[in-house]
């Protein structure tokens, strides 16, 4: 009885390995296709970064003239 059971824990893990490794080989196409989408969003991530670090300074200058145009038309006041 026991020189039986070796046979069968060899099948049984070797079945486990093949079926593991078909799960895997099955699962490739979805995990390429994830790895795309995750290439292209951080794709699109850059463009904004980049649109973004272009807008700044622009929008820095732009508050700047506000703050002095409010500043400047702001009456003195007196006591």
């Amino acid at each position: 009885m026991l020189l039986l059971a070796g046979p069968r824990f060899l099948v049984r893990g070797t079945l486990r390995v093949v079926t593991a490794t078909v799960q895997a080989v099955e699962s490739l196409p979805r995990i390429a296709a994830a790895l795309e989408d995750v290439r292209a969003t951080l794709h699109h991530v850059e463009r904004l970064a980049a649109y973004i670090a272009q807008e700044v300074p622009e929008l820095v200058y732009q508050l700047e003239q506000l703050r002095e145009d409010d500043v400047s038309r702001e009456s003195p006041r007196t006591g």
